[in-house]
């Protein structure tokens, strides 16, 4: 009841609505329904990124073509939060096709690949080191859901000039409409990734001139995803248009959206049915 009129900010959209508040049952009265988190109202906002912004002045060579980081194997999670000995939120994560699963398989795809560089690595002091050095001597880094399609490898992939490599069909992503993803980024077909050798031949069609391009662009857009208070970056502060600004902008952007479902709920006559958009009433 309270999240469904409220603005609610979130890094995902994916199948974090199936959240359980109650006791883990299957009673749907207790389940976020997809009209108490709609695109329509709410804002989409970036993760903190971990590794240090770099300027495009900076830029080094990048002998790799592509690069990726991360955990090559991911299974389902099931992680509880507990308050006062009470279950307060159960969260499922699925080890679904559009998550680990693609994610195992590109591995396999492109592990051997000449120009590319595929890592196993964790959250530690040594990974960070590894992905600052493997991000910022690549071309492109790729960026494939895990355990939700978004994550903040995307946002350290931008901070390191790297141009990301999104696969994914439906990817949501923070300040659509704001800014234009196809200026710095690629975008690639789950489908068409699963297909042995299409990926890198794709990518090393790609002219020099168009990358050149597209980092430029990511020079261009990196502060929109950086958080005022983040200090993680010690080389600069963060620019007053950062992530923060912008979130705000945005949640402006949805208050005529917002009106207009209210209204429409209101003149909704007696007995008329329609599925709602927004529960925003």
């Amino acid at each position: 009841m309270e999240i469904a009129p409220a603005i609610v900010l979130v890094v995902d959209f994916g199948g974090w609505y199936k959240l359980d508040s109650k006791s883990g049952g299957s009673n749907s009265s207790h389940m976020i329904q997809h009209t108490q988190v709609s695109l329509l109202k709410d804002v989409i906002m970036p993760y903190t990124h971990f590794l240090l912004t770099l300027h495009l002045s900076k830029n080094m060579d990048r002998p790799t073509l592509l690069y990726f980081k991360g955990a090559k194997h991911r299974h389902r999670v099931r992680i509880i939060y507990h308050k006062a000995k009470l279950l307060i939120y159960a969260l499922y994560l699925e080890r679904t096709p559009e998550g680990g699963l693609v994610r195992e398989k590109l591995w396999d795809l492109m592990a051997n690949e000449p120009d590319v560089v595929m890592e196993e690595g964790f959250p530690n002091a040594r990974g960070r080191e590894q992905s600052i050095k493997g991000m910022r001597t690549s071309e492109l880094c790729l960026h494939r859901a895990g355990d939700t399609p978004s994550s903040c490898r995307l946002f350290d992939v931008v901070a390191s000039l790297c141009i990301p490599v999104i696969v994914s069909d439906d990817i949501e992503l923070p300040f659509k409409g704001m800014i234009d993803y196809t200026k710095f980024s690629i975008f690639v077909s789950v489908g068409n990734t699963m297909r042995p050798k299409w990926l890198t031949n794709y990518l090393r069609n790609i002219s020099k001139q168009q990358k050149d391009d597209l980092r430029r662009n990511v020079a261009r857009v990196h502060h929109i995803f950086k958080y005022e208070n983040n200090q993680h970056d010690s080389w600069d502060s963060a620019p007053e248009n950062g992530a923060v600004n912008h979130i705000w902008k945005k949640i402006h952007q949805k208050l005529p959206m917002i009106q207009e479902a209210v209204t429409r709920e209101k003149q909704k006559p007696e007995g008329a049915s329609f599925p709602l958009r927004c529960h925003c009433t």
